[in-house]
């Protein structure tokens, strides 16, 4: 079984515990697997995240557990010559959203979000991906090579008979608006930051960039208020493809495409290397593609600059927090009115399972006066593309019924912060709601 994703840091898991059960097969992919000891905790629905797919389904297959025991059966050769294509499997990794809630809420941390993208690379080996998961996977390539799309996505949501083909042909749920490219994407020239202040290296993501560009531009505008002279990552000198901007790969992995992601990840490592060598904070809006920086890229096999990038890799809120700490973060902000609304917080999974929603709570300490509840949720069911499936969209609609839409309807007057890109689109379907980033939110406070 050759392995995609590079498990070495599971070398050793296992060994000397009569209970791991290792499989037969996989070498450390097995190993990774095997850290579950059968607790069944992702199965109580206690606070937390994991698993979204379990808490509305009440099947024990939709858990973590439940899915390490088929992927057992798979590594063990139970079930048959080609264990990756048993229905019951291929169910319940199809309905792993990744929420990386595994990787903080459980005893032994198991990772499912990354074993799934071995299962797809897996996978992909025997099946080709259909021309809607290529499409997802490639989305970012495609926003800055083929601009058509973005009127032709703005035709879709407007013209009635585009998304019910949309859905025949590709498999995209028509019911659901897609999210709408802004009109120009995030440029980067104009840069309002102090040229003598503490360097900093802004990591602007494929979503941030082509959908949501205010928010980067919030970000330079806080930033260089409090201090910091601002450099927007770009690709290396030696880059083949200079005008083409970073993607970490975060869309690629999510359809089990490692070797394409290994690619973008070596351009994004090559361009923030110098940086990360000289000790200068990279700083990320996107959770899903920031973390991707800190986790998946050491998974790649890109040596000792990853590493260093990953050390250096922080969320906005994450750095902000920091700073504060160290207490050299100077932001005029300015006192919100009394008669201000509350601000609702949802945190993407993402953030919640590396404990950021603590750098959140103090980010926002920093307004004077301001209102703010963290909302008590899991998964918000927007989960990159799964929201938008066919197939999946019910499934969803249920998770962000849960807990999040419900308390979006009771506090009708609120203002919403949400720093994941799928969570806000999915907040802005299910209650007609918008929500802003920190980044916008600090940039509004600035006096």
């Amino acid at each position: 079984m050759k392995l995609h994703l590079d498990w070495s840091d599971y070398e050793n898991a296992g060994l000397g515990d009569a209970y791991a059960d290792i499989p037969k097969e996989g070498g450390n992919f097995a190993k990774a697997v095997a850290v579950c000891i059968n607790s069944r905790r992702c199965e109580t629905k206690e606070r937390g995240v994991m698993c979204p797919s379990y808490r509305v389904s009440d099947d024990p297959e939709l858990a973590t557990g439940g899915r390490v025991r088929l992927l057992k059966a798979a590594l063990n050769g139970q079930l048959g010559e080609q264990p990756f294509d048993d229905p019951q499997l291929v169910r319940a990794m199809e309905l792993c959203v990744s929420c990386k809630g595994c990787r903080r809420e459980c005893e032994n941390e198991v990772d499912m979000a990354r074993i799934k993208i071995e299962y797809l690379a897996q996978r992909n080996e025997e099946h080709p991906l259909s021309r809607r998961d290529r499409l997802f996977a490639e989305l970012p390539q495609r926003l800055h090579r083929d601009r058509w799309l973005v009127p032709l996505i703005r035709l879709r949501n407007r013209l009635p008979l585009l998304a019910p083909l949309g859905e025949a042909l590709l498999g995209i749920a028509a019911r659901r608006r897609l999210p709408e490219p802004a009109t120009a994407p995030f440029s980067g020239t104009a840069l309002d930051s102090p040229a003598d202040g503490h360097p900093v290296v802004l990591f602007v993501d494929s979503f941030t960039r082509h959908f949501n560009p205010a928010h980067a531009e919030a970000a330079i505008r806080v930033l260089g208020a409090g201090g910091y002279s601002v450099t927007v990552a770009q690709p290396d000198a030696t880059d083949g493809e200079p005008r083409r901007p970073l993607c970490c790969g975060r869309t690629l992995l999510s359809q089990g495409l490692v070797e394409e992601a290994r690619a973008e990840a070596r351009r994004v490592v090559a361009a923030l290397a110098p940086h990360a060598a000289a000790g200068t904070p990279i700083v990320g809006l996107e959770p899903s593609c920031l973390l991707t920086l800190r986790d998946e890229h050491l998974a790649l096999g890109l040596g000792e600059p990853a590493r260093q990038v990953a050390e250096r890799a922080q969320l906005f809120e994450e750095f902000i927090a920091r700073e504060q700490t160290a207490k050299r973060l100077r932001l005029p902000l300015k006192k919100r009115p009394d008669d201000a609304p509350p601000l609702l917080v949802h945190g993407h999974c993402h953030e919640k399972a590396v404990g950021a929603m603590k750098s959140m709570r103090k980010a926002l300490k920093l307004i004077p006066g301001l209102r703010f509840e963290l909302i008590e949720a899991s998964c918000c069911g927007g989960a990159g593309s799964f929201g938008v499936e066919a197939e999946h969209a019910d499934l969803a609609d249920a998770m962000a019924e849960q807990a999040l839409l419900p308390k979006l309807r009771e506090n009708p007057d609120a203002e919403i912060l949400a720093n994941g890109f799928s969570c806000r689109h999915q907040m802005r379907e299910g209650a007609g709601r918008p929500a802003l980033h920190l980044a916008e939110v600090l940039a509004q406070a600035l006096g």
